[in-house]
């Protein structure tokens, strides 16, 4: 563990040295993340000037749960993004040898290599959501409270990590990957609704159990909302969610890289 802190700590360095060499972009990219969660906010604010209640959820509880949505997805930006989405591209031009090469577990070093600090700038912002949400309800989590739910965020960035790598390793049969980022974007759209406005049986199947995006957000969020209480089997599912998608990632991907032919074959 020691060994692969160093080498993230050393790509760390290196991403946020040429953050600093192009600060324009850096600038620009801030803003731009800043004002689509700006945007996410203001619509709730609009929605919410024509009813006191959506599936159950009143402004802030909802405000809380696109909070906690766009903190997971800040963090996943930050961090995962840019690599994860490099990796398809340098699969199909057969620059994937250089990761070959590279001094540890391969998945790790082609997931981690780029770090992009606009992203987790911006993860500070949803984070200030969550807790101005919070004290606009009223709650006051314990330390218990607050470590479970940073736990059952980082379950869902475990779960948005997994999904990414699992399509992205698709590369490795297919002749190109593209399209992926904008449907997985649309997929994300799903996780800043409640679970409440799912009523379909099959709807509720696809986005609730095989796709769990909205596990993802509205768990940790039921954790903090008194009024639904602790509620285990969300908790658990999540943490389950988690390791399985994350195990069948890793066997995707390993499978993947036996068909990989490099740049010289």
């Amino acid at each position: 563990m020691h060994h692969y802190l160093r080498i993230w700590l050393a790509t760390a360095r290196y991403s946020i040295v040429r953050t600093l060499m192009f600060r324009g972009d850096f600038f620009v990219w801030s803003v731009v993340e800043l004002f689509w969660m700006t945007v996410n906010l203001l619509l709730i604010s609009v929605i919410y000037g024509h009813t006191d209640s959506i599936a159950g959820w009143s402004k802030y509880e909802m405000v809380l749960l696109v909070g906690t949505s766009m903190l997971i997805q800040r963090f996943l930006m930050g961090f995962f993004w840019s690599s994860i989405f490099e990796m398809g591209r340098n699969i199909r031009t057969g620059y994937f040898d250089f990761y070959l090469a590279q001094p540890g577990n391969v998945m790790f070093m082609a997931t981690t290599r780029k770090l992009d600090p606009d992203g987790l700038i911006n993860a500070f912002v949803a984070g200030g959501v969550v807790i101005y949400a919070a004290r606009q309800l009223g709650l006051h989590p314990g330390l218990g409270d607050i470590a479970l739910y940073l736990s059952m965020v980082f379950s869902g960035l475990v779960v948005h990590y997994s999904i990414l790598v699992l399509s992205i390793s698709l590369a490795f049969w297919l002749t190109s990957a593209q399209g992926i980022e904008g449907s997985y974007f649309t997929l994300t759209e799903f996780s800043r609704l409640p679970k409440e406005a799912f009523k379909g049986v099959v709807t509720r199947i696809l986005f609730v159990w095989l796709l769990p995006v909205v596990v993802i957000s509205n768990a940790p969020a039921r954790l903090l909302l008194t009024r639904y209480g602790f509620e285990w089997k969300w908790a658990g599912a999540l943490f389950v969610f988690a390791a399985l998608w994350f195990a069948l990632a890793v066997f995707v991907f390993h499978r993947g890289l036996r068909r990989y032919a490099s740049a010289s074959s």
